[in-house]
């Protein structure tokens, strides 16, 4: 009988201070995809599992696992008139 071997997938996440305190995670490779945590240790542990659902949702109905290809992170300064 042949053991299924689990495929790992890694995903950009971003985080942001919510302005009501905590973190905001999101995965921009995942559509909808974003959780939340009074910490970025709880923000971090929340989104594995977001992620982990999001992923065993996708495969329970047959749809592609998206891959993400490579990525960066910008900032850009934008000027505002005074």
């Amino acid at each position: 009988m042949a053991r299924k071997v689990a495929r790992v997938f890694a995903y950009s996440v971003f985080y942001e201070q919510a302005a009501e305190g905590g973190y905001v995670a999101s995965v921009p490779a995942l559509h909808g995809c974003h959780t939340q945590g009074e910490t970025l240790e709880e923000a971090e542990q929340n989104i594995k599992e977001a992620i982990a659902l999001y992923l065993e949702s996708l495969a329970e109905h047959g749809e592609p696992i998206p891959e993400e290809g490579p990525s960066f992170q910008g900032r850009v300064s934008v000027p505002v008139p005074a």
